[in-house]
């Protein structure tokens, strides 16, 4: 992991979206890659929004990320929602819990009364099509069309038009060529073909598997009926220009690569 001081996130992606974590590297077949294990912060004008805690290691940062935004934009968290149940999406969710007493969870919540039966009031299962009202910004749980768990859900801003699916966009970058806390389209020399391919062996095995046409024909769909802006991967760097990136994100899918 990168020290906290060369750190470039927090990073403002859209209007009141805030990229938190840092980075982490990632092994693979002789290689060492840079990976985010991110969360995101919602601000809207009535109260805001955590998506994903991230790893437990990464606490700390995220943690501190969060409160300084909070202060300095003068909101309170009120809600936290998570894509699935790992430890990399999840793992500081206790914590979290404990700081802000008057935050909720949205989720598919599952198992979570397991972890946590003291917290089961502030639990709220969600479904497709659910929306949580942020004031001058709406939430909304969308199909995963590409999943990890079954209780894996996706989720929409539509105050910045931005899409957040979990590990549906997973991907590694490199820290060799100074990638970590840049956009993908600023990231002008990462492979989205190879850095695809490594959480897909890694995470995403399945996806070797199927016929991913189908799957790259309804993110299509999905991206348009949203009229999606912007993309947050939990893993990956975020995409603002969809133009110009998600052609290299069909083409990883469909050469069974993602």
């Amino acid at each position: 992991m990168m020290k906290p001081e060369e750190n470039p996130l927090p990073r403002e992606i859209a209007p009141g979206v805030f990229w938190l974590g840092i980075c982490h590297e990632q092994h693979h077949k002789g290689k060492v890659y840079h990976t985010y294990n991110a969360a995101f912060l919602l601000i809207g004008s009535e109260g805001s929004m955590l998506i994903e805690t991230g790893h437990i290691a990464d606490f700390p940062v995220v943690s501190k990320q969060v409160r300084d935004i909070l202060a300095e934009r003068g909101s309170t968290l009120k809600h936290l929602f998570l894509t699935h149940q790992e430890v990399p999406h999840a793992g500081g969710i206790g914590r979290m819990l404990d700081s802000y007493p008057e935050m909720t969870l949205h989720c598919d919540v599952s198992d979570y009364h397991l972890c946590f039966p003291d917290e089961v009031h502030r639990m709220h299962h969600m479904e497709i099509g659910d929306v949580i009202d942020l004031g001058d910004r709406q939430f909304i749980a969308l199909e995963p069309v590409i999943r990890d768990l079954r209780t894996s859900l996706w989720g929409f801003d539509t105050g910045a038009r931005t899409l957040f699916p979990g590990d549906g966009f997973a991907y590694s970058h490199y820290h060799w060529d100074n990638h970590c806390g840049k956009v993908a389209e600023e990231a002008e020399s990462l492979d989205l073909a190879e850095v695809l391919g490594v959480f897909a062996e890694r995470a995403l095995y399945w996806t070797r598997f199927a016929d991913m046409n189908k799957y790259a024909d309804r993110l299509e769909e999905m991206l348009e009926e949203f009229d999606v802006s912007v993309v947050a991967p939990s893993h990956g760097l975020p995409i603002l220009d969809l133009a110009v990136t998600m052609p290299k994100v069909r083409e990883g899918l469909i050469a069974g690569n993602f």
